[in-house]
């Protein structure tokens, strides 16, 4: 009972071969292509919307410089936006479980965050390693203490992403399978359990745009502190 709780979160594959690769394309394929029409349907005038909001949202903390970076922040968003809310249907997987996954999201945006900084104005960059009028004897404990969070920040970025949207979904079947074993010896209980269900859904849903937004955001942050 305790490994089948966990099944969920295990890479599926067909035949020996993995299938994350198409788990993480298949959203991709919901978004309607823009046509040729001068008016565009409804669909897209709102997914044009949401893009549009999405991206200003993410380039409040910027400045114009950090403004090249708007598409690949807003794609980003986007697709972890949409796997988060896929991965709530039933029998489906959820790419953004896996902590391997999502640190090989987050260890490249930041690393590149910090190549920018030590590239545009390495001064700056290393500034934050000693913050202004630090004691002497205090001087390399500090430094030490900075670097750590420094370098533990896309490890905060991949974990916090993967322990919120895992623990979610455990919930959501420990609460589904108790209230299905409850129904015949229980129904007041289990309709109970059931209404539980429902509001634990919808707040999976919105955990699951928010912690897209906040993986996002906080990569705007670091990018901010760096150009």
């Amino acid at each position: 009972m305790n490994l089948s709780f966990f099944d969920q979160f295990s890479s599926p594959s067909l035949l020996g071969i993995p299938l994350i690769l198409l788990s993480l394309l298949f959203p991709a394929l919901l978004f309607p292509s823009p046509g040729n029409r001068w008016v565009n349907s409804r669909l897209s005038t709102i997914q044009l919307w949401l893009l549009h909001l999405i991206t200003k949202q993410l380039m409040i903390p910027l400045n114009k410089n950090g403004h090249k970076w708007a598409l690949m922040l807003t794609s980003l968003m986007v697709m972890l936006l949409t796997i988060n809310l896929l991965g709530l249907l039933p029998y489906t997987f959820t790419p953004t479980t896996q902590l391997s996954m999502n640190m090989a999201l987050a260890f490249p945006l930041w690393l590149a965050t910090l190549l920018t900084g030590l590239r545009n104005k390495p001064s700056a960059s290393l500034a934050h390693l000693l913050p202004e009028g630090t004691p002497t004897p205090l001087i390399p404990a500090l430094i030490l203490i900075e670097t750590t969070s420094l370098l533990i920040r896309p490890l905060a970025l991949g974990v916090r992403l993967t322990a919120n949207l895992t623990a979610g979904h455990l919930l959501i079947q420990l609460i589904s399978t108790a209230s299905v074993a409850l129904a015949p010896i229980l129904p007041a209980v289990s309709i109970l359990t059931m209404a539980i269900l429902l509001l634990l859904t919808i707040l999976e849903v919105a955990v699951a745009m928010i912690q897209a937004y906040v993986f996002v955001l906080l990569l705007s942050l670091y990018l901010q502190e760096n150009i």
